[in-house]
């Protein structure tokens, strides 16, 4: 019977002669599914509308709210609220951190969601949203996103020059940190289903579209109600749900994004979806901004 010595002995001969063999062996390395996995930080205004567009986006594995690109501030949603830092250069932003996998959403469709969902001409602020915590921003992680970034925003500056915009005033750096935003502000949109969410887009979008304004010549004749909705909006797919699918009235509904109302006279600011407008001859006479309840709903009809 073999020493136990020698038989420890034989195998680590074994080993060895394994070893140099399969490090001369030919590169045949086969990508694991995390090398396909990327994190892109990227600000657009308010966090919670934006967290849910991403959310919807296939490929995404998590979209999380949070703070960056800050400094000398503490990163807590009480802090960088304070009126003191609503235009201090150092105050964080709200970002979401994005993680995808390359493999099913590349860089480039991640930031061409990114700039046509806000607008990017915007200074510090959003809409009503204003202050350098609204800033737009995309923060990279590597050196083939930063290129992609550049050459996104510069495709998309022509197309928003075309389209009588002016600059694009996106910030693009490197991530130096990201912090979570606080467990209430996750999932926010979902949390808080009777409200409305804000879209600043400009209606600009990469794909060839045409430049035909929308037909709405029988929106301009009698009483009309229009319901303005976006994109990735739950509080747009509840009103319809439980109002819109249900809806049997006399008065002619009809479903529109902020690109589509050529024509109409309206008083109330389109940056929030839905928005529910009640219409006489293609002026607003009444409008109601977020989700409405079927019974908030024919309440407004009747009066």
């Amino acid at each position: 019977m073999m020493r136990p010595d020698r038989i420890i002995a034989l195998l680590i001969s074994l080993l060895t002669v394994q070893v140099p063999a399969l490090a001369a062996a030919p590169d045949q390395h086969t990508p694991t599914a995390s090398e396909h996995i990327a994190t892109l930080v990227l600000g657009s205004g308010c966090f919670w509308g934006a967290e849910k567009g991403y959310e919807a986006l296939p490929g995404v594995i998590d979209a999380v709210s949070g703070y960056a690109d800050g400094r000398n501030i503490k990163p807590a949603y009480k802090e960088i609220t304070q009126s003191r830092y609503r235009f201090d250069p150092d105050n964080f932003a709200e970002v979401v951190e994005v993680r995808y996998n390359t493999e099913v959403l590349s860089t480039e469709a991640l930031l061409q969601h990114f700039f046509e969902h806000h607008d990017p001409t915007q200074k510090n602020r959003q809409g009503n949203d204003v202050g350098t915590q609204y800033r737009s921003i995309i923060l990279y992680t590597d050196e083939a996103q930063h290129q992609v970034a550049l050459q996104t925003r510069d495709q998309y500056q022509a197309l928003l020059t075309d389209a009588g915009y002016g600059d694009i005033v996106t910030e693009i750096k490197p991530l130096q940190a990201f912090h979570r935003a606080e467990d209430y502000h996750q999932d926010y949109l979902a949390r808080n289903p009777n409200g409305y969410c804000p879209n600043h887009a400009t209606g600009v979008t990469f794909e060839k579209h045409t430049t035909t304004p929308t037909d709405n010549s029988a929106l301009l004749q009698g009483r009309q109600i229009v319901v303005l909705e976006a994109e990735h909006c739950p509080f747009c797919e509840k009103f319809k749900q439980d109002v819109g699918n249900q809806y049997r009235g006399s008065i002619p509904m009809t479903y529109r994004m902020a690109s589509q109302l050529d024509g109409l006279t309206l008083k109330t600011p389109t940056w929030a979806t839905p928005t529910i407008y009640i219409l006489e001859d293609g002026k607003e006479v009444y409008s109601h901004r977020g989700y409405m309840s079927a019974t908030e709903f024919y309440q407004a009809l009747e009066n």
